[in-house]
């Protein structure tokens, strides 16, 4: 008794082990690769979906798929739509395992065979360098899953002579509903819905439960895994706990579908058994596995949209609009936090222009003192999100990342105080003489305004730096212009000073907007700061 309990729990381990070497290999070895995959290739609901499942089939986890998924939403670098496709796609993606083990973990023995898998991968984790130190973490785990997968096999067929499982109550819906509840208790202990699922596998193939007994108990570890992501959510943003709550639905209902239809799926597999030379056995319940789950897209998929729409409501935004997409549960990816924070200042900055613009315009009231405490506060909170975003000067792409957004937020908080512009200084705008720099800082704003919601055109820089140029070149010809005009008793001291400081308002206004642009306007993957041409430094 005891050995063959050591056996089942040393196989549950291994292969739990080795899914998680081989989750966390894959996803370091590849790098940004499925991060990049997974944001690109999700621009309708069908680029979701298969983003989703092949993500989902190349690191061999839907939890991993869904945990990084609920982080990209709540960074705002996936909208809910687009996730409930990536949800259904890694769904059917995890059902690979099944296909793994029934095929190869199962009818051939490749426990000894694969021990120099997982040599060959330690002495690669200890001596590689960079990489490939993650490819040798991968094919430890690769190893480690088909040792466990025969451990976990010697450990059944001991348990299938001492105990007959397959008498319990297995037929009727009480039998199914009670394999159901306890594959769900399986995969919450393990963790894994693959290993739960393999773990069934191995059962019905040493012959220690039967078929519809596996069946329920596969529908219930499809359900179980939901968990994980669950927990990823608590305490999230409302983007996050909308994601973790389209997968609970979504593999819940599915489920549901199939307990409901499983005597015409157990009848299908017969036919596709008799007639399509469809293996019995393990082979068979990786088969129905892939069905169900298959049936449950072919159902919800359609209907996408609408789902969203209806999640959305369940679960409303609340809290500023502003900084929604700053959760404390990104601090553990941050490269993910970091454009969230990107997000966050971006959205800022459209405020900030939006209550700016009017400014130019001396007919038009002064700043409304609540939107005006919103962007303060969404400014504070910004600059508390990123002080605890953890430190990452090794990595110098995301370094130069984090530099750029602290420049941003220097330049916006010089923005924000402008706001403070006395009445005499607005009225001296109208002036005729300075029309000119007024329409060319009008002009500098709203094109501000299209590069932060990423609608300007390719030539944005040059036009924005001419603008910029240009202003500078009219604050000095007409500062001393004034000046002269005044000194000569041309113009009143009071006028004058009002004048100079609407040149001075408006070129600061200008070079604030302009740099934020230039911080903002781009991903942290497809511009590094210190490359091109930098903004010249302004003084206050």
């Amino acid at each position: 008794m005891t050995a063959m309990i050591f056996q089942l729990l040393g196989g549950i381990g291994l292969f739990l082990l080795g899914m998680v070497l081989l989750t966390d290999g894959l996803k370091d070895f590849a790098g940004n690769a499925l991060r990049e995959a997974l944001l690109r290739f999700t621009g309708t609901p069908f680029k979701a979906f298969a983003s989703g499942a092949a993500v989902t089939l190349m690191v061999q986890s839907s939890s991993a798929t869904t945990v990084t998924l609920i982080g990209f939403v709540s960074a705002g670098l996936l909208t809910f739509p687009q996730a409930i496709g990536v949800v259904m796609g890694a769904s059917l993606g995890t059902t690979g395992t099944g296909w793994i083990v029934s095929v190869l973990g199962l009818k051939i023995s490749l426990g000894f065979y694969a021990l120099p898998l997982v040599g060959i991968g330690a002495l690669l984790r200890l001596l590689a360098k960079h990489r490939w130190r993650a490819l040798g973490l991968a094919l430890a785990g690769f190893g480690l899953i088909f040792i466990g997968i025969e451990t976990l096999q010697d450990g059944m067929q001991v348990l299938a002579g001492r105990f007959d499982l397959a008498k319990l109550p297995a037929s009727g819906f009480t039998g199914h509903l009670a394999a159901l509840v306890l594959g769900i208790l399986m995969t919450l202990v393990m963790q894994s819905s693959s290993a739960a699922v393999a773990t069934t596998l191995t059962a019905l193939h040493v012959q220690a439960i039967n078929f519809d007994q596996a069946a329920a108990l596969v529908i219930g570890s499809a359900i179980g895994t939901t968990v994980t992501g669950a927990l990823a959510a608590i305490g999230g943003s409302v983007p996050a706990k909308r994601t973790a709550l389209t997968h609970i639905l979504f593999n819940l209902l599915t489920g549901m579908i199939a307990l409901a239809l499983l005597p015409a799926f157990l009848w299908g597999l017969t036919l596709a058994q008799r007639h399509a030379g469809l293996e019995p056995g393990a082979v068979s319940l990786a088969a129905f596995h892939t069905a169900f789950i298959a049936l449950g897209v072919a159902i919800f998929f359609p209907f996408t949209g609408a789902f969203a729409k209806w999640i959305e409501r369940l679960l409303p935004e609340r809290g500023p609009r502003i900084t929604r997409h700053l959760d404390d549960s990104l601090m553990a990816a941050p490269a993910v936090a970091l454009e969230a924070t990107r997000r966050g200042l971006a959205d800022t900055a459209l405020e900030l222009v939006d209550v700016t613009l009017p400014l130019l315009d001396s007919s038009v009231a002064a700043v409304d003192a609540q939107r005006r405490a919103e962007i303060q506060a969404a400014l504070e909170q910004i600059q508390r999100f990123s002080a605890r975003i953890p430190s990452i000067a090794e990595h110098e792409p995301l370094s130069a990342f984090h530099i750029a957004q602290l420049h941003a937020m220097d330049h916006l908080t010089r923005l924000f105080a402008r706001l403070n512009i006395a009445a005499e200084t607005r009225q001296a705008m109208v002036q005729p003489r300075l029309q000119q720099t007024l329409s060319a800082c009008r002009e500098l704003l709203a094109l501000t305004r299209l590069c932060l919601r990423g609608q300007a055109p390719d030539d944005w820089r040059s036009t924005m730096q001419r603008h910029v140029r240009g202003i500078e070149t009219l604050h000095r010809d007409e500062r001393l212009a004034i000046l002269k005009q005044t000194a000569g008793g041309g113009h009143d001291p009071l006028q004058a000073m009002a004048s100079l400081d609407a040149l001075r308002w408006l070129e600061r206004v200008s070079n604030h907007a302009w740099r934020v642009s230039y911080y903002l306007a781009e991903s942290a993957d497809s511009r590094d700061s210190s490359g091109g041409e930098s903004p010249p430094p302004v003084d206050e």
